[in-house]
């Protein structure tokens, strides 16, 4: 499966590199695992894969998990084997930020004349 980039289907898990490499190593048995403790509680959300980076461990699944399928799989990864669950941060979604830029909106002055935005912005910084 490959991901264009950030996905909110990302549930990202902080931990330290020690329980990441644990982790990592045996990923298959956790996907089946983490998969069969979803299947028992009804969701829909199933994980499809482990991956590692600096910060810990993210899971993808392969759709927008809910919180309790989050908590679900954070227990999860907290009573693995040989695992130090005081190294293990709660985890969270994936946040992405958007920005809205608005552009042509028409002010009406004292006289009653309509400008534009930029019009506007030009006027204020020649003052």
């Amino acid at each position: 499966m490959i991901t264009k980039g950030p996905s909110r289907k990302q549930i990202i898990i902080p931990m330290s590199q020690d329980n990441s490499n644990i982790i990592i190593t045996c990923a298959n048995e956790h996907i089946f695992n983490i998969n069969r403790l979803l299947k028992s509680i009804k969701s829909d959300v199933t994980a499809n894969f482990l991956c590692s980076d600096n910060k810990g461990i993210i899971v993808t699944t392969n759709q927008i998990a809910s919180s309790s399928d989050m908590s679900i799989i954070e227990k999860y990864i907290k009573e693995s084997n040989n695992i130090n669950p005081n190294n293990i941060l709660s985890s969270c979604f994936l946040q992405s930020k958007s920005y809205l830029k608005i552009l042509g909106i028409l002010y009406i002055t004292n006289n009653g004349t309509p400008i534009s935005h930029n019009q506007s912005h030009q006027k204020d910084l020649s003052l």
